[in-house]
């Protein structure tokens, strides 16, 4: 199990928030973006199956929840 420092985790946050088109509706959608950009540098494309951080990506969405 990883320990995601409170750092990492507010600038995920503020990333989410600061999304073209954001919308708290799908929230999802945004947290896993986030997450994708965290781990691989990059948005994803349209049709993107690379794995990212579920840990994360879950921890990221509780606090929007």
């Amino acid at each position: 199990m990883i320990d995601h420092s409170e750092s990492l985790i507010n600038t995920l946050i503020k990333k989410v928030k600061e999304y073209p088109r954001f919308s708290i509706e799908e929230i999802e959608k945004f947290c896993w973006m986030a997450v994708h950009e965290h781990k691989h540098g990059v948005l994803p494309s349209e049709y993107d199956i690379r794995e990212i951080d579920e840990e994360l990506y879950l921890k990221l969405l509780q606090e929007f929840k």
